[in-house]
């Protein structure tokens, strides 16, 4: 596994990462999230082992083992961002199986640190998850909450609000082709919040070709009135 990793290198093997979540068991997993940032920094062949083991959490919760979501909860601040994608991949593999415990485990990660919030948006702004418009409705709801929210931020300099502002510059326009009619009105409605980060992550999703391809005249006349 370690040897073709793909690591140390630009990028992870990812194709290996879904075989070895669905070969993987309990004891495998935790085995491979003690693999931590000592022993395992970033881009090392180690640090796809932690990503694997992080990954298969997901399938845990999956099986029943609830608790699993408060040792995600605590890898999303992982100093290594590979570790913290492997969250992201968790939470969307409980997503296609069981929306409904998802939402419930995370909720309160929304009022977590930038980077909990920041797994939020990774894991939910996934089109996959998001083709059930009931399931796009509560994304675009937490999205709202989680973007309002940056009012409150002090700390803008950090790596973790960076990550977050980020993801959330391209995980709003998921949502909103999920659910057009709901997703263009929360838009909308930021649009009126004076806040120079707020404006920004507005202005990166009004870049995705997404929104056009959804409504080309809705996303031309945002994009006008922000000009």
């Amino acid at each position: 596994m370690k040897e073709n990793s793909g690591l140390p290198g630009k990028r992870a093997n990812l194709e290996l990462l879904k075989i070895v979540t669905d070969l993987g068991d309990e004891d495998f997993f935790m085995s491979c999230i003690k693999y931590d940032e000592n022993i395992a920094p970033t881009n090392t062949q180690g640090e796809f082992v932690a990503m694997c083991g992080v990954t298969g959490l997901g399938k845990l919760i999956n099986a029943g083992k609830l608790d699993n979501f408060q040792l995600m909860r605590e890898f999303a601040s992982d100093s290594r961002w590979r570790v913290r994608e492997g969250v992201a991949f968790g939470l969307q593999i409980i997503g296609e199986k069981n929306f409904d415990i998802l939402i419930q485990g995370i909720k309160e990660w929304t009022k977590g640190n930038d980077y909990e919030k920041r797994a939020v948006v990774a894991g939910l702004c996934e089109p996959k998850l998001l083709k059930d418009r009931n399931n796009a409705k509560r994304v675009l709801e937490i999205l709202n909450e989680i973007i309002e929210s940056i009012k409150f931020i002090s700390d803008r300099k950090s790596e973790s609000f960076r990550v977050l502002r980020k993801g959330l510059g391209y995980g709003l326009s998921v949502a909103i082709v999920g659910y057009p009619e709901i997703g263009k009105n929360i838009f909308e409605k930021l649009r009126d919040i004076v806040d120079k980060d707020i404006t920004w992550i507005l202005h990166e999703n009004l870049k995705k070709n997404r929104l056009e391809k959804m409504d080309k005249n809705w996303t031309d006349k945002m994009k006008n009135a922000s000009a």
